[in-house]
């Protein structure tokens, strides 16, 4: 049933802001086990970040985590717009996002803000992340939450 399909599509993707959000990088690293991560739509093959173990050391690498565990932010998925194909078998979302973040140097803020756009496929009865592309569109201070600027 589409509306079923959307309903698990939706919280796949709520899924990874919540697994972001408590620092958990082999929780969102295993939602990409058979996908990937793109930093843009028009991004080269060598930017695109594919696969379970990939993505774990890119969030390992470019977001600090603080004495808790986390890094201190929320993620905040919204305006979700999901399509399901007429098979049943594939998807597609886009999103809004806004991520705040608060630490002991940071006053609580929006640091980054843009969309998601989301493809989607079923493995073995579940639907998994095909795709992701991230595009920025509103930039704050990073330099709480990345371990590189962006360029």
């Amino acid at each position: 049933m589409v509306s079923d399909s959307a309903r698990a599509i939706e919280n796949l993707i709520y899924r990874y802001a919540e697994l972001i959000d408590a620092g958990d990088f082999s929780g969102v690293a295993g939602l990409f086990a058979h996908g990937c991560i793109k930093p843009g739509a028009d991004s080269s093959a060598e930017a695109e970040v594919r696969g379970e173990a990939a993505v774990l050391e890119m969030y390992r690498g470019s977001t600090r985590l603080y004495p808790d565990g986390t890094p201190r932010t929320r993620h905040l998925t919204t305006n979700a717009i999901i399509e399901v194909d007429s098979a049943g078998d594939r998807a597609s979302a886009r999103t809004s996002y806004t991520v705040l973040q608060q630490t002991d140097i940071l006053p609580l803020q929006p640091i980054i803000s843009g969309r998601y756009h989301d493809t989607f496929q079923i493995i073995e009865g579940d639907w998994w992340f095909k795709e992701r592309i991230m595009l920025i569109d509103l930039v704050g201070n990073l330099k709480e939450h990345l371990l590189y600027e962006l360029p």
